[in-house]
């Protein structure tokens, strides 16, 4: 089975890399691949064609007792907030669904027991970690979209780094053509508005569970998603990938999104460093610092936190295994200086 399951993997993954051959412009990209995942969302709908109803128990601080009946297939954690107070609605952030960690816009296929997560709960270790996550996805859609037409941007897998490494980070291939670029630091502004934007559009981080065929055909004109689609569904006990949309930007993640990008109120790129020459050419490593909308710093502090985000923030196997806890005034920068400037 196992055998065959890769022939199939291989052959797939010929049949779309075969569509690489032309070269298609960021905005086609976008298209395409929006246009796939809302027609793979429209399938997976068309599964629950009746209305069930299924039990929600919520669980959490004044909840204790509450049931809601919701439409099974077709209700979300964030169908559940809107039947609480609009703090719920406001706060939430991610999901526990019978102990399981959920993004808030996933359906629930089955009756089950909710806790909704928030930045204030005595442990937010889930919540930091799938901020972070978020901000670095926020990132990558920045960078996807920030270049001419004329060059390629080949998003890397975004490196899991623990909230105490003082900055989120997004690794990236740039064409060839830019391998003598070193951003300035109106490039890094430039970078940091793009986001704002999309922070203050609060756009919605929509996931969609899919096969790896299906991941495979949206992932088609990139060389790297193809071999990390492979990877992750590998790793998958499902045999499932999961894929997340923002506006029409779809990306891969091996951990759960929160729910909008007006969650990250504070947030700034700080850095493009340059590491080394790869299989798919020079890595570059991007970086930022954020605090969300309820826990937001004083200008002080925050340029100490930013000066921290300069530095190259290096990967370890072990990083990600680190307690993570959003960013204070008692972290203190530790070597390098920031990058350079044009």
């Amino acid at each position: 089975m196992a055998c065959k399951t890769a022939c199939q993997m291989l052959q797939r993954r010929l049949v779309s890399s075969a569509a690489t051959s032309a070269r298609l412009s960021s905005a086609e990209l976008r298209s395409r691949r929006d246009s796939l995942f809302s027609q793979e969302q429209a399938r997976q709908r068309a599964l629950y064609p009746r209305v069930e109803k299924i039990e929600v128990q919520m669980q959490g601080p004044g909840l204790q007792g509450t049931l809601l009946v919701m439409n099974k297939g077709m209700s979300t954690p964030h169908s559940c907030a809107r039947h609480l107070t609009e703090w719920h609605m406001d706060n939430a952030v991610l999901a526990l669904v019978d102990g399981e960690s959920w993004p808030l816009h996933k359906p629930l296929t089955q009756s089950c027991s909710l806790t909704l997560l928030t930045f204030k709960d005595a442990n937010p270790l889930l919540a930091n970690q799938a901020y972070w996550r978020s901000c670095a996805a926020l990132l990558g859609q920045v960078l996807q979209n920030a270049f001419k037409d004329e060059y390629t941007v080949e998003l890397l897998k975004i490196p899991d780094v623990p909230v105490t490494s003082g900055a989120f980070v997004c690794d990236v291939v740039l064409d060839q053509q830019l391998d003598s670029w070193t951003p300035s630091e109106e490039a890094l502004r430039s970078f940091t508005r793009d986001a704002q934007q999309l922070i203050h559009k609060d756009l919605p981080w929509e996931p969609l569970e899919v096969a790896p065929s299906v991941a495979l055909d949206i992932f088609a004109h990139s060389r790297f998603k193809q071999t990390e689609v492979e990877e992750l569904a590998a790793q998958s006990s499902s045999g499932t990938v999961s894929l997340y949309r923002c506006g029409d930007h779809v990306t891969l993640s091996e951990g759960p999104l929160v729910a909008r990008t007006g969650l990250c109120m504070q947030y700034e790129v700080t850095a493009i460093h340059s590491l080394e020459q790869g299989p798919w050419g020079l890595h570059r490593r991007a970086q930022g610092l954020s605090l969300p909308q309820q826990l937001q710093a004083h200008h002080t502090v925050w340029r100490k936190l930013r000066k921290r985000a300069e530095k190259l923030v290096e990967v370890t196997p072990s990083s990600a295994s680190e307690t993570a806890a959003l960013p204070s005034e008692d972290s203190h920068p530790q070597n390098p200086a920031p990058p350079t400037q044009q």
